[in-house]
């Protein structure tokens, strides 16, 4: 099967008048339909880069990447804008909602950039549709400020959805989020790739990768290690310890 990402000998190289900054070295990777990924490293391992590579917002100095049988390298701006649009879904640390517009607007506006025009009805039932599929469809009309943390995450997975990528990337999702938020939602990242959503994911949290079917270790510029999860962690018997945890704790202190 022809998987939906082919790196092949990715490399970036950064310039600063007579300074060269070597970010990614020579990256090789393969990644197929129904992954769930989680790539991780120091500050300044090329993490960042191989994911700016991924969403076609960097373009590498060489190498070669495909993505869904599409050549990105050989697109100029407006293709690869267009292609981001149709076959990637962006999450961020910061979730980046509209803090004037409500929750349903906020999903729609993947939408409004499309190069197929869609009416609006059909932006406002997709959207709805989305908003069900991460639980929140009862709080369409709210205002990032009327909703958690957890929420406005969830808001944001949904806008990502919403075009029916090809590949979801997270940076960083659940950076900003307490720990019992960050497993809720780990939770819905992990039913969305039950029904076949390709995910690939940055952090910085061990545990966090531990969600996730595979993780990819960079340091230097290069993939030094390339492994299975094993032992995964799965969010609802996660949340079911924390409630445990927190019901012992009250005890205790009765």
């Amino acid at each position: 099967m022809q998987p939906v990402v082919h790196l092949q000998d990715i490399r970036k190289t950064y310039r600063n008048g007579d300074l060269e900054v070597q970010a990614v070295r020579g990256i090789t990777l393969d990644i197929h339909t129904g992954e769930f990924i989680a790539i991780m490293g120091a500050s300044g391992s090329g993490k960042s880069t191989l994911m700016n590579t991924l969403g076609c917002l960097d373009r590498p100095t060489s190498g070669r990447y495909l993505l869904d049988g599409v050549d990105v390298s050989s697109l100029n701006r407006n293709a690869r804008a267009d292609l981001r649009n149709q076959k990637l879904g962006f999450v961020f640390q910061g979730f980046n909602l509209l803090s004037r517009t409500s929750a349903l607007e906020n999903v729609e506006l993947p939408m409004l950039y499309a190069p197929r025009r869609v009416s609006a009805r059909e932006m406002r039932d997709r959207a709805m549709r989305a908003l069900e599929i991460v639980g929140l469809a009862d709080r369409h009309d709210h205002l990032p400020n009327q909703l958690s943390g957890g929420q406005q995450q969830r808001v944001a997975i949904a806008r990502a959805l919403v075009n029916e990528p090809r590949v979801l990337l997270a940076d960083e999702p659940t950076g900003n989020l307490d720990t019992r938020t960050s497993v809720d939602v780990m939770g819905v990242f992990q039913r969305l790739n039950d029904q076949g959503i390709t995910i690939v994911m940055v952090t910085h949290e061990l545990d966090i990768a531990h969600y996730c079917k595979r993780n990819l270790i960079v340091r230097d510029g290069v993939v030094v290690r390339d492994e299975a999860v094993v032992d995964r962690l799965r969010s609802e018997e996660e949340l079911a310890k924390l409630s445990h945890a927190e019901a012992r704790a009250k005890l205790t202190h009765a």
